[in-house]
């Protein structure tokens, strides 16, 4: 929504190359471009959307033509690798605005017709000029679980992570299903065990590339770990003071696998 821009000097930016964002080369998010006017940068861009107002000041997410190098002392790094690494708030707004082009850069034409979309001008959505179908940005829920037994969490490598990488389990939720549901389904589809005593932790937007993580913890029910072998290569029960590599600071994972820490902790002080 280009035209909220004009006469708006102070609005930063967020500056994308494809799925990678614009940063100094300190790992510090830098949200504008100097000595680089509206008019000019209108023209390196593919595409543009506005995030919002953060206390007074307007926020654009931007997309950038695919040629254009990083200036000087810049570069474009994938988002992922900023994780734990920038403030939270940064983070969550640069992954806000990936995910809003993410949106955007798939949903160019209508899904019914084969029409041309358009913005629509009073909300965020794509309408479709020719059959009226209105496309909101797709959120894809998902569920990320804790699973303890005793003093033992349980923890997994799957097959899109680096070696010896551990985490919680996790799988989109499926139509009809409810969250509990879903917890229940995941854990006997990937690791064969069931589960008991869910209960709700916490929630997270994911822009990779457009998940919100519902996070909860439950408690081994019965089973053997049989692994699926396709979504996950190995897993087994842990001690808390004997950890694998596991998800850094930041994500959903990484604060299930904190409560888990401090619970074992909080258990151990309280039996002294």
């Amino acid at each position: 929504m280009l035209s909220k821009v004009d006469g708006d000097s102070m609005a930063r930016w967020l500056l994308f190359k494809g799925n990678k964002i614009l940063i100094s080369e300190d790992k510090v998010l830098e949200f504008t471009l100097p000595d680089i006017d509206f008019y000019k940068l209108s023209k390196k861009l593919v595409r543009s959307q506005f995030l919002g107002q953060v206390e007074g000041r307007s926020y654009y997410a931007a997309e950038l033509t695919p040629e254009i190098a990083a200036p000087e002392t810049m570069v474009f790094c994938d988002l992922r690798r900023l994780l734990g690494k920038i403030p939270d708030a940064l983070f969550f707004l640069a992954g806000k605005a990936c995910q809003i082009l993410h949106w955007d850069r798939t949903h160019q034409y209508c899904s019914r017709c084969g029409a041309r979309t358009e913005n629509k001008i009073d909300e965020r959505a794509k309408l479709c000029p020719a059959c009226g179908l209105v496309n909101y940005p797709r959120i894809s829920p998902a569920i990320i679980v804790a699973i303890t037994k005793d003093r033992k969490l349980l923890l997994a490598k799957g097959s899109g992570f680096q070696a010896d990488f551990y985490s919680v389990l996790a799988g989109f939720v499926e139509p009809g299903e409810t969250f509990e549901e879903c917890v229940q389904r995941e854990v006997r589809e990937e690791v064969g065990l069931e589960v008991e005593n869910i209960g709700y932790f916490g929630s997270q937007p994911w822009p990779f590339p457009d998940s919100l993580m519902v996070g909860f913890t439950a408690e081994y029910a019965g089973g053997d770990i049989t692994i699926d072998e396709k979504e996950i290569l190995n897993a087994g029960w842990f001690d808390a003071d004997q950890l694998p590599l596991i998800p850094r600071t930041g994500s959903i994972a990484r604060s299930l696998i904190d409560w888990f820490i401090e619970r074992v902790k909080s258990e151990e002080t309280s039996s002294i």
